[in-house]
């Protein structure tokens, strides 16, 4: 990747493990600035069970070639938030790029919710899946905002899920996504007058150390062998790089952009120099739906229309 994010400065929030980490590492690779925020500083002291802390996602970002500054942080203490921003601003001297808003609690309590539904889940399962998410995602814009303002420029990227257009892993979960593309969209109108884009950002389907591990529970070794359209933390972090060298980024501020779709558009590919296809692709759906046998890479990169994409998610037996 050409360094063409050399004297920037990110900030990616929950980034020790998964897609933050890929992120981090990406904008790493393109010269930036890099800090990150987690609760696991090493394995010593980490209370998950996957693998990943913050001094592994810095020493990975290093490596790739770019600063990298450790904060371990709880993103639920509005507190240890402000500090955080307080010492990014005493730092880089008031400025501040690029904030990622990654940082996410509800993954384990979504996984012992077992798919119930929302009346038989435990009722902190709203708090676990928006808590450290969507709240502590408007409080990390908050202060990031009182920074890029100030400088006219800036970019705020909300990671949030296609469980925002249809229900997936339950009622909390999708409440949670759906406001979280209201919440950058809306940022978005404020912060227009002042240069600074806000956009929320889909990823696919993104093979985390969290998503190998319940593919090889449940799914079996042939499902993690085939990784067919599955995008890497490492591909979402790459499109989020070009997106900040957009020169016309303004324009794609408040709207929910798409992982691979961005990706298609810059021409940025993965660690395999694969670009997986959007969800939404006939690539992708019939890919899935047909026993194609390797041949869905000649079926045509076609989007489908939203409006039927709901129409079918809504009628699938699966959900």
């Amino acid at each position: 990747m050409i360094e063409n994010l050399q004297g920037k400065v990110a900030l990616v929030t929950g980034a020790s493990r998964g897609i933050g980490k890929g992120i981090a590492i990406a904008l790493g690779e393109s010269g930036a600035l890099v800090y990150i925020t987690g609760r696991s500083v090493n394995q010593a002291n980490s209370i998950e069970t996957i693998s990943g802390n913050l001094l592994e996602t810095k020493a990975a970002v290093e490596a790739a070639g770019g600063i990298c500054i450790a904060v371990p942080i709880d993103h639920g203490d509005d507190q240890q938030v402000k500090s955080l921003f307080e010492q990014i601003d005493r730092e880089q001297n008031g400025q501040l790029d690029l904030l990622v808003n990654n940082a996410y609690g509800g993954v384990r309590s979504l996984i012992s919710s077992n798919a119930k539904p929302f009346w038989e889940s435990d009722i902190n399962l709203w708090d676990a899946c928006n808590q450290v998410g969507l709240r502590s995602h408007y409080i990390a814009s908050h202060f990031a905002a009182k920074m890029m303002t100030q400088r006219k420029q800036g970019l705020i990227v909300t990671i949030s899920s296609w469980g925002g257009l249809a229900p997936i892993f339950g009622v909390a979960y999708g409440t949670g996504k759906s406001a979280c593309d209201r919440l950058a969209a809306d940022m978005a109108v404020e912060l227009k007058p002042f240069n600074v884009a806000s956009i929320s950002l889909w990823p696919g389907i993104v093979g985390t150390e969290q998503f190998h591990q319940l593919a090889e529970n449940n799914l079996g070794v042939t499902a993690i062998a085939d990784k067919f359209n599955w995008e890497t933390p490492l591909f979402v972090g790459r499109v989020i790089a070009a997106l900040c060298n957009d020169l016309d980024l303004m324009r794609r501020s408040g709207k929910l952009q798409i992982v691979a779709e961005l990706a298609a558009n810059y021409s940025v590919v993965d660690e395999y120099q694969q670009c997986p296809v959007s969800l939404r692709s006939m690539r992708f759906l019939l890919g899935q739906a047909l026993p194609l046998k390797g041949k869905a890479k000649f079926i045509p990169d076609l989007r489908v229309p939203w409006w039927i994409l709901l129409l079918t998610v809504l009628n699938s037996p699966k959900i």
